[in-house]
This record gives C-alpha cells, structure tokens and sequence, in this order.
C-alpha cells in the first residue's frame, strides 16, 4: 500500500535550518509530482512546494521562496525540503503529499517548532 513517511523535524532557533525527508513506498515515486504542505495551530494546511516528477521543475508559496528548497531521489523514493533562515512563524505540521486523479496522499507529518 501507499506509504509516506516524514522525518527530521524537531526545534530549532529562528535562523537556523532544517532538512525534512519523506521516504515514499507502494508507488511508482518517479511517476509523481510530489508536494510539502504544512499546517500551523487553528490554521489551515497550506501548499509549501512542488516538485515534477523528474525533479526539473519546482514551485514554492511566495513567503518559502528564496528560503526552503524542494528536491527529489528518484532512486531512493525520497522527496526533501530544505529550510533554511527559519521564523517562528514557519512553526508547523510538515507533510509531504501526492495526488492521482481524484485522490490525495498524505503522510502522519513532522513537527517543525521555531523557537528561541
């Protein structure tokens, strides 16, 4: 079956950085788009990243750009986002996320906390 699992969140100091992993399985992740949402406290889960498939294209939300980096392994079914100069305001729920057709793939998501 489909799974998507998150890692290497945990706290960190405004400023500083942090590189989440999601290993995906029971798919064929080269064929995929996959994404980085994230959802904060009372707020609701909003699109970070995306990556193509083959990795040649990305797009980020406005307030990541220049900030987090969205990249993929193709050969070890993994999709990482980078942040980098991070605000206590980027404190969230991290999921990395894929759709076909009509239905959506989530992971049980990572906890980032920004804070001093």
């Amino acid at each position: 079956q489909v799974q998507l699992v998150e890692s290497g969140g945990g706290l960190v100091q405004p400023g500083g950085s942090l590189r989440l992993s999601c290993a995906a399985s029971g798919f064929t992740f080269s064929s995929y788009a996959m994404s980085w949402y994230r959802q904060a406290p009372g707020k609701e889960r909003e699109l970070v990243a995306v990556i193509s498939s083959t990795g040649s294209s990305t797009n980020y939300a406005d307030s990541m750009k220049g900030r987090f980096t969205i990249s993929r392994d193709n050969a070890k079914n993994t999709v990482y986002l980078q942040m980098n100069s991070l605000k206590p305001e980027d404190t969230a729920v991290y999921y990395c996320n894929f759709v076909v057709g009509l239905s959506a793939y989530w992971g049980q998501g990572t906890q980032v906390t920004v804070s001093s």
